[in-house]
């Protein structure tokens, strides 16, 4: 068998090599109005544990996340209130584990002030296209980013080539900004392409089924090398899982979410962004044997 992600040559993030093997982004909720609640980590004890948890567990990056963006969800919340609510959650996982720290937002002064408080990445479901002010503060800081693919516009046709254009499109914003290419990773943001939403932070999409859409990228992941960055994938207890498996409450999805993550293994993800780290980790360590055997 070919070996596992020949398109990518090894990079380093913030300290972390990226393209030598999966590595595995473990998610923490300072957002109570998020979709899986289990994540939802509010008091100093619950965050600090969680975080040295999931680096015990053998995570290389922690996700924090201060409000939702689920399409389907109701999640607006003020700048103010995102920051109030990121910036002691930040400063406890940062003193609680020595893992890289990415911050989950579309919103430049969100980013800036967890960047300026030490956090390495910015996570931008909008991939720089929602606030203007995002590139030039992500390359102030000399950060690294995760482009989702993402459009303003509405948008139709292929899944795939639809995907790659919002992501060409976000890596020039990135380019035009000096932000440094080995900074860059790319994520098809499954489950932010819909025929309706909630907020801004989607994409408006016609012609094709949110669901098909999904299963399209993923069987299809290994198109995105022709980007030559590394490729994140975020499937943890989404829609898609509850849609094939019949099952509503995101809290019994964990089954489908470890199969789907595996897939994503073998089909050239390089990061996995998840809730689940233990069990995440061990899927993964049995796709890569199954890749290098």
């Amino acid at each position: 068998m070919a070996a596992h992600k020949p398109e990518i040559k090894k990079i380093l993030v913030d300290k972390v090599p990226v393209g030598d093997k999966t590595r595995i982004m473990g998610i923490i909720n300072v957002s109570p109005e998020s979709f899986y609640k289990q994540s939802v980590k509010l008091s100093v004890r619950e965050i600090a544990k969680t975080a040295m948890e999931m680096e015990k567990q053998g995570a290389d990056f922690i996700d924090i996340g201060a409000m939702s963006t689920a399409p389907y969800l109701k999640t607006m919340i003020s700048i103010d209130e995102e920051i109030e609510r990121l910036k002691p959650a930040v400063k406890i996982v940062k003193d609680a584990c020595d893992l890289a720290v990415s911050v989950d937002t579309p919103r430049a002064k969100v980013a800036d002030a967890a960047l300026n408080l030490g956090t390495d990445i910015v996570n931008d479901v909008t991939g720089l296209k929602y606030d203007p002010e995002m590139a030039s503060v992500v390359a102030d800081h000399d950060a690294s980013v995760i482009l989702c693919a993402y459009e303003k516009h509405t948008v139709s046709g292929s899944a795939v080539k639809t995907t790659i254009d919002a992501l060409k499109n976000s890596m020039k914003i990135a380019s035009h900004a000096e932000i440094r290419s080995n900074k860059i990773i790319v994520d098809p943001a499954i489950g932010f392409f819909r025929e309706k939403g909630n907020h801004p932070f989607f994409t408006r999409m016609k012609g094709t089924n949110w669901l098909d859409r999904d299963l399209i990228l993923l069987r299809r992941l290994r198109d995105l090398h022709v980007l030559r960055k590394p490729v994140c994938i975020s499937v943890s207890r989404k829609s898609f899982i509850g849609k094939i498996l019949n099952i509503d409450n995101p809290e019994d999805r964990l089954l489908g979410s470890i199969a789907a993550e595996a897939i994503c293994t073998l089909n050239g993800a390089h990061i996995i962004r998840t809730h689940n780290v233990s069990a995440t980790i061990q899927a993964v360590k049995i796709a890569e044997a199954i890749l290098r055997s």
